[in-house]
């Protein structure tokens, strides 16, 4: 059982942390669009959220890690 709970704690990260970083891509894409001058510090922005994104499945592995193996 504590393996269908981790694996649902993965996924669910996995997939909220694509979703989230194809929004912020996107959006910052299109501000880039719109407003060239200003690539280099949206770029920036996008890669310190992108970053933060990235923590959420980081942090679903271990708690489904934390769920196998305790």
């Amino acid at each position: 059982m504590n393996f269908i709970g981790a694996g649902i704690a993965i996924l669910g990260a996995a997939i909220g942390a694509g979703i989230g970083n194809g929004q912020v891509i996107s959006k910052t894409i299109e501000s880039m669009a719109r407003q060239p001058e200003m690539a280099g510090q949206l770029r920036t922005t996008m890669f310190i959220g992108v970053g933060l994104i990235e923590a959420v499945p980081i942090l679903g592995v271990v708690l489904g890690l934390l769920m196998v193996f305790q």
